[in-house]
């Protein structure tokens, strides 16, 4: 197994990352949070995590840190959520947001990312409480030019499997209640409010 990879950053979008490391380039899906992290350096490390969807057909995960990692691990390790489920919960909430949810039981912050339902979100707790640290994990924060921010997150959302014009609009609608000044992850969360 690969702990991580180390590299040039050769690709970044909100939804995944590709390392060139050794004549390689390696293709790793991301969360909003890990995306906001590696900002725009040129190299990058990134821990990274496989899952099997079936015996011959392997997704390959990376994160910024080991934190984010194994939060990952363990969500998929709940029955009913799968690494896309786990990834849409990273980049919906925070870590530490995720973190609290499963301690303090609140079911309806965990239902609000979309694909997770009451029961799952019920399981995700019974499942993980115990096991959740003490330690939160913080967000740095990548701005840009706003065409470009909101590209990238319509990008995102429909790499997510959103339908595009829906996306568009709800895109839209965010810059104008919340204005320009946001970042990609900070739009893509809102927007995953609104979808």
């Amino acid at each position: 197994m690969i702990y991580y990879i180390e590299g040039t950053l050769f690709e970044k979008t909100p939804t995944y990352a590709v390392i060139e490391a050794g004549g390689i380039g390696y293709q790793m899906q991301i969360s909003l949070n890990t995306f906001t992290k590696l900002g725009e350096s040129a190299t990058c490390k990134l821990y990274t995590e496989e899952l099997y969807v079936r015996d011959d057909m392997p997704r390959f995960f990376g994160f910024a840190d080991i934190a984010e990692r194994d939060l990952f691990r363990q969500l998929v390790s709940v029955s009913g959520v799968g690494g896309t489920s786990a990834l849409l919960m990273l980049s919906s909430l925070s870590a530490a947001e995720i973190q609290s949810a499963i301690v303090t039981g609140n079911v309806a912050l965990l239902k609000s990312v979309k694909g997770i339902g009451e029961k799952t979100a019920q399981r995700i707790i019974v499942d993980l409480k115990g096991k959740m640290g003490k330690e939160e994990l913080s967000s740095e924060f990548f701005v840009g030019s706003h065409n470009k921010i909101k590209e990238e997150a319509l990008s995102a959302l429909v790499m997510l499997g959103f339908n595009k014009q829906a996306a568009d609009k709800v895109l839209d609608k965010v810059l104008k209640t919340e204005g320009t000044g946001q970042t990609v992850e900070q739009m893509i969360k809102s927007a995953l409010k609104n979808l």
